[in-house]
């Protein structure tokens, strides 16, 4: 519960992350059906960039600081939301993006445990008949709150592996899902600090029996120093047709944007798991 996302807000991370959701929240849209989006780690919804947390780390700069002037392309979608919710002066978290691609029809499970930052996030969505804060682990309420009365949705999960056993338990939350509620779209976020247990993470999921898995992965160095973040991925199960490429498209502009030209750095999209 240490850990503050107000420091990291707008960064490669994020933009990498929120790109691939408005995209996978689109392809839900595009059919009529309600659906509902579980947030297991919402943080608080809104962010100032211009605010000491930020301004001191600076990490927005080199993320959504490089992309807002792109109006056309694989990013506009994402970009044009992102302006919307003003940026470069605050910045979206994803409560927010989704809150903002919701139909009237559709609906948003937002946890978050920091007592302080729920209670922000509480503020944000005060009186919207259309969003449920609730203070409780998220790990936990992949369990409580699945499956959805729609049937159908998104189910978001953003820890900020900041304990040990974080990607043991997103493995287990991955196969827990997909047996309670199989027609979910899960998408699950992850470092890339050294390869070893980015591996580790996809043989767990291989051999938990869990089908149609994609991780869509980018990363702006070699991802061989343990101490440094590297590069994220986004595990996504049951994906939407077409994620593979048109999320891959996503990767690569992103990369073209935001990568400076450092040794080892690329982009993958890559089926851990065949339908």
């Amino acid at each position: 519960m240490n850990y503050r996302h107000a420091f990291h807000a707008g960064n490669v991370a994020d933009c990498m992350k929120h790109a691939l959701l408005v995209w996978l929240l689109r392809a839900l849209a595009a059919k009529e059906k309600p659906f509902r989006v579980l947030d297991t780690h919402a943080g608080i919804g809104r962010y100032d960039l211009s605010a000491g947390e930020a301004e001191r780390t600076g990490e927005w700069r080199r993320g959504i600081g490089r992309l807002l002037d792109v109006a056309d392309g694989p990013l506009a979608d994402y970009v044009a939301l992102v302006r919307e919710a003003g940026a470069p002066t605050a910045y979206p978290g994803s409560p927010a993006l989704v809150r903002a691609l919701l139909r009237p029809q559709d609906h948003l499970l937002a946890c978050e445990l920091h007592p302080e930052d729920v209670a922000t996030l509480r503020a944000l969505f005060r009186r919207d008949p259309q969003v449920a804060v609730h203070h409780r682990d998220g790990w936990e309420a992949l369990k409580a709150l699945t499956p959805f009365p729609e049937r159908r949705g998104l189910v978001l999960v953003d820890p900020p592996f900041e304990q040990e056993g974080e990607f043991d338990r997103m493995a287990g939350g991955i196969a827990l899902v997909s047996h309670r509620f199989r027609a979910a779209v899960q998408a699950c976020w992850y470092p890339i600090k050294h390869r070893s247990p980015v591996r580790a993470f996809h043989t767990a999921l291989r051999e938990s029996g869990v089908r149609d898995l994609v991780a869509a992965e980018l990363w702006l160095r070699e991802p061989t120093d343990p101490g440094r973040l590297n590069g994220c991925g986004l595990l996504v199960a049951n994906p939407p047709w077409r994620f593979e490429a048109e999320g891959g498209a996503i990767l690569a502009a992103l990369l073209a944007r935001l990568g400076d030209g450092e040794p080892g750095q690329g982009w993958a999209m890559t089926r851990i798991a065949e339908e």
